[in-house]
């Protein structure tokens, strides 16, 4: 047997933990799921519950009722534990960035997976998944807190790298800024003067300053206002019903890090 290729995670999960990404997910890539055949998505590395599976399958198949889900885990002992999980449509494997399925996979979802890698492996790992999805797939890798309340995620095709989404709790939001400790691995040692990403949230703190007069009418309406400001001078992929949901996606090639 092949051994699998990445290293174990910590495991860490919480129930509802990625439900920021997956409503994204089913929002965005909802035409394309109904478009394929028999839709496969991975959940790559769940951690030690299979909950974020699970949760994934159901908010998949608002989407697309035909959509099945396969978690994939490096540490047989929590594929073992997820076994019991097993239900039409889900179903659990040992495995890792190889991705061991027969049939390419409509969506792989690695959230909080490459925390512990180097910063220059992530360009080889996301050239590995990518070419395991299907025509038309999309691979979404990012991070979150430990309940859900900040995430930022890249979305990537067979091409490469698409956009960027920041997505918040507004109640809980001091300013645009607090979810730079969130940024996946590819740009969370590129916040500093000089990288596009640091440029980025400097412009969105001060967006959100300058809408404080709309804070008397709730963070959401602060939050949109913000962005609107925002979308003067950065290239938005999305509109106001996305930042409705506290989110914004922004293309990647803005946020790119410089070459070093």
């Amino acid at each position: 047997m092949t051994r699998p290729v990445g290293a174990a995670t910590r495991g860490t999960t919480n129930p509802n933990r990625l439900r920021r990404m997956d409503r994204w997910i089913a929002a965005t890539h909802g035409p394309a799921l109904r478009r394929g055949d028999a839709p496969v998505a991975v959940d790559l590395g769940y951690g030690a519950a299979p909950w974020t599976a699970l949760e994934l399958l159901q908010r998949l198949r608002t989407a697309d009722p035909r959509c099945e889900v396969v978690g994939i885990e490096i540490d047989p002992a929590r594929v073992a534990a997820a076994k019991p999980y097993e239900r039409e449509g889900l179903s659990f494997l040992h495995g890792g960035f190889e991705v061991p399925l027969t049939a390419r996979p409509a969506l792989i979802r690695a959230a909080n997976v490459l925390r512990q890698y180097d910063e220059g492996e992530v360009a080889a790992v996301w050239a590995r998944l990518c070419a395991r999805l299907a025509p038309g797939g999309l691979l979404v890798e990012g991070t979150c807190d430990e309940i859900g309340r900040r995430h930022v995620w890249v979305a990537l095709g067979p091409e490469g790298p698409r956009t960027v989404t920041f997505a918040t709790r507004l109640g809980s939001l001091e300013r645009p800024s607090d979810l730079a400790e969130r940024l996946p691995k590819a740009l969370i040692h590129r916040n500093v003067p000089g990288e596009p990403v640091h440029a980025f949230l400097r412009d969105f703190d001060r967006a959100w300053a300058a809408a404080a007069p709309y804070a008397s009418l709730g963070a959401r309406q602060r939050w949109i206002r913000a962005v609107r400001d925002l979308a003067a001078d950065w290239p938005l992929a999305d509109a106001r019903g996305r930042w409705r949901q506290g989110e914004v996606t922004v293309n990647w090639a803005a946020l790119a890090p410089n070459s070093r």
